[in-house]
């Protein structure tokens, strides 16, 4: 087969090097030289502050390997915040060959995601990134989307029977940040899927509110909600668990609820193409 060509950039966190070392060695240990190549560009070593450098380079890094013809991908390298302050900025600058790529990511990642399905630019995916190496079991979830992306295997697609329906897939809080901004995508028709990590439960319970109160959102078929991990203990103790709060926003909002969704901040998080994939 044709040679497979990723490049991976950093909206947000940097990335360690040994991180992407072990990335490259797996890679290596799964595909030929001949089969694929992982670029990771320089701007994911940036380090300014939180951001892996300044907005521009972090934007300059993402128009320079979503416009390249010759890469096949552009996968998200790490989480943290930053997407929003160069989505903005990178989506109008996109260029044709931009809109043959695939674009995987998660967490924060997902704004940008968001903006490119919006703009109707490529074929957004959530999914393992990089950074989920250093996790427990991290080797299977960035497997899982290497195989997607080379291979085109669907066995990590997230398994829900939704019916064919579109899908998206968001970090709550993620989501709640990009609504009514030019990142929001069109809800309508689709099922959401939505995850949390390393919140309280409380603000979990007021990121829903504000989510399923947006009429844009009331026109999704569904909410399926994945796993929320890592919580902070809450004095006192918040008293709902996180289905029964997705289960009252969905009840007080009119939006159906569908049940849970295999995807999380975890290495069990499985794949979401974005639409009907």
């Amino acid at each position: 087969m044709a040679r497979f060509r990723i490049a991976v950039v950093a909206p947000g966190a940097h990335i360690p090097r040994q991180t992407a070392d072990r990335v490259l060695a797996l890679a290596a240990s799964h595909y030929a030289s001949e089969d694929l190549e992982i670029h990771f560009h320089p701007q994911c070593f940036l380090s300014r502050g939180h951001f892996a450098g300044q907005d521009e380079a972090r934007t300059e890094a993402f128009v320079e390997a979503a416009n390249d013809p010759t890469f096949d991908a552009v996968w998200v390298g790490r989480g943290g915040y930053g997407a929003v302050r160069m989505a903005p900025a990178a989506i109008p600058r996109l260029a044709p060959a931009a809109n043959d790529k695939l674009y995987l990511g998660y967490s924060d990642g997902g704004a940008l995601l968001s903006g490119l399905y919006r703009a109707g630019i490529g074929r957004p995916v959530h999914a393992p990134i990089p950074g989920d190496i250093i996790r427990d079991g991290g080797e299977a979830a960035v497997l899982r989307s290497l195989r997607y992306m080379v291979d085109g295997d669907r066995g990590g697609v997230e398994a829900s029977d939704d019916g064919g329906a579109p899908r998206l897939a968001f970090n709550v809080a993620v989501l709640s940040s990009i609504l009514g901004t030019e990142l929001e995508p069109d809800f309508g028709g689709h099922v959401l899927m939505l995850e949390e990590v390393g919140e309280y439960m409380y603000r979990l319970d007021r990121y829903l509110f504000h989510v399923t109160a947006q009429a844009s959102v009331q026109r999704c078929i569904g909410i399926r909600l994945g796993r929320v991990s890592q919580t902070i203990a809450n004095e006192p103790e918040f008293g709902d668990a996180e289905e029964a709060i997705i289960e009252l926003w969905c009840q007080r909002s009119g939006i159906p609820y569908l049940g849970r969704a295999d995807i999380g901040h975890d290495a069990d998080n499985k794949i979401v193409p974005f639409g009907r994939g």
